[in-house]
């Protein structure tokens, strides 16, 4: 007989140890480019669209903005984005790239073949797990938004 309470048969431990040996993983191939692992996610958003409106990005990275306003006050005092009200919504606040923060991109495409070659796995395994994972995702959030 299987037991259900067993450790290693929940999703929940799975998911999560994933999550912090992934993060981890990431920590030695970001420090370089100085950007910890919530900055990294910060930076792929806006690099996919800027400028960008906070809430906007917190929507995207799933993020409330008490845990995003510190990360973008630390990539603003490193001159990688700007933070300014907008002129149509003063209530609402921008994010823009800088020269610096746009540059920074040309470094950070080395970022995923390096945890590609440091993970062993191939670009399908990789696009197969992502894709599981996104799926967990959104039925999880559906399920606790029912």
């Amino acid at each position: 007989m299987t037991d259900a309470l067993a450790l290693d048969r929940q999703v929940c431990f799975a998911v999560v140890a994933a999550s912090r040996s992934v993060v981890a993983l990431y920590k030695p191939i970001l420090e370089p480019l100085g950007l910890t692992h919530p900055q990294y996610l910060v930076m792929l958003a806006l690099w996919e669209s800027s400028p960008l409106r906070v809430k906007d990005l917190a929507e995207r990275l799933l993020l409330d903005s008490a845990t995003l306003s510190p990360l973008l006050k630390r990539l603003e005092s490193q001159g990688l984005v700007t933070r300014r009200r907008s002129a149509a919504d003063e209530r609402a606040l921008s994010l823009e790239l800088t020269a610096a923060g746009v540059a920074l991109r040309r470094r950070a495409e080395l970022v995923p073949g390096q945890v590609i070659e440091r993970l062993g796995l191939t670009v399908t395994e990789l696009e197969s797990i992502r894709d599981a994972t996104t799926s967990l995702l959104d039925a999880s959030r559906a399920a606790v938004d029912a």
